[in-house]
């Protein structure tokens, strides 16, 4: 939970933080009329009105949504109920819309604020949670899948070929690949000394943070599709400010090699992310004790199974006090209800019993059908 809060805040954080920095990296290339020299008051400035003013546009367009929310809230129509998911759609991409586009805000920080406004007053709203929830897992993975291949697929293009010099040398050298081992390790070193200097708060926050799992949040943070995203978007941008045919383009024209090379690098860590972090993050688990062990899991397991044979037991015992189930066959229900087959005799009356204490109403359960089954 820890992890998915701070990358929430870390994914905000890190497209303000870009908009900041990429006009005057724009700046120092010396384009004409591209990218502005940002000093520490404009850039402190910068800072408030993309946060502030995209926490303020999320919160307009968050209310909004859970008013609409609250209109479409008849829960007998399932047409309302695609409505409400349609809704939650328009209302995620007007909200990035207007405070990034109209408005020159974050659209990040926008985006989380509404969903917050929405998931804490609007949540009980929702007719079909679980259409909802379904369908933005689904969105998520297709737009992740969708993002890391198109990335994926330029990332290998720039790593084995340089397209923009001529060279036939790849634009990955083997002092970049050095390089890129030495930023991957020294990334990992910078988010322990951040987890751990606000360590005193987050082991104070909510139900804590123990030093183990301290330990797994600076190893186990993976860097993957914002990175990704900023880097692509800053690789683009400048392949179009120096596209053209004159001499002033030309000259500008080597700078796609250093946002190219800067991809590769963000595409690079997030690889290693994932082969390295993502591969030991299990074996790290079970070595510092954070997983469940076996034993405890099996007998969780097995008080759920147990659980739910009472639950369909039950259930079927009252079924049977019903007219129009009074000639069903026991061996119907054991060949389509696997787990109901090795109930035994004294399990069964239990049963009985149970629903006759409980369920005033029922009538005796008829057993004229099964009981000849516990006496073969």
């Amino acid at each position: 939970m820890h992890i998915s809060g701070e990358s929430l805040l870390n994914d905000g954080s890190a497209v303000v933080f870009y908009n900041i920095f990429s006009s005057r990296f724009y700046n120092e290339l010396g384009i004409p009329d591209f990218g502005s020299d940002i000093g520490w008051g404009e850039g402190f400035l910068l800072f408030l009105r993309l946060c502030f003013g995209g926490v303020a546009i999320g919160l307009a367009f968050g209310m909004g949504t859970v008013f609409i929310l609250y209109l479409l809230r008849r829960r007998l129509s399932s047409e309302e109920n695609v409505m409400q998911v349609v809704t939650t759609i328009c209302s995620a991409y007007l909200t990035y819309f207007v405070a990034d586009t109209l408005s020159q805000c974050s659209g990040i920080v926008a985006v989380l604020v509404c969903g917050i406004i929405v998931r804490v007053f609007g949540e009980t709203m929702v007719n079909d949670l679980l259409l909802t929830l379904h369908f933005w897992e689904v969105a998520g993975q297709c737009l992740n899948t969708l993002l890391f291949v198109l990335g994926g697929c330029l990332w290998g293009n720039i790593i084995s070929d340089n397209r923009f010099s001529g060279e036939e040398d790849g634009l990955f050298t083997a002092t970049d690949w050095g390089y890129l081992f030495i930023l991957f390790f020294c990334l990992i070193v910078i988010r322990f000394i951040l987890v751990f200097a606000f360590y005193p708060i987050t082991a104070r926050l909510g139900i804590g943070t123990s030093i183990k799992e301290a330990v797994f949040m600076s190893y186990g943070g993976l860097r993957g599709a914002v990175g990704i995203a900023l880097a692509l978007t800053l690789n683009a941008t400048i392949y179009d400010q120096t596209d053209g045919s004159d001499e002033a383009h030309l000259e500008y024209i080597k700078f796609r090699d250093d946002t190219a090379r800067l991809f590769g690098m963000s595409g690079g860590i997030s690889l290693l992310t994932l082969l390295v972090n993502g591969v030991t993050a299990g074996p790290l688990l079970r070595w510092l004790g954070l997983v469940t062990p076996k034993i405890a899991r099996m007998k969780v397991i097995e008080n759920y199974k147990h659980q739910m044979v009472q639950n369909a037991l039950l259930s079927y015992i009252e079924l049977l006090s019903q007219e129009r189930f009074k000639d069903l066959d026991y061996s119907v229900i054991r060949e389509h209800v696997p787990f109901l087959r090795d109930i035994s005799r004294d399990r069964l009356m239990a049963a009985v019993r149970r629903v006759q204490d409980t369920k005033h109403s029922v009538t005796a359960p008829r057993l004229d059908h099964i009981l000849p089954y516990f006496y073969e």
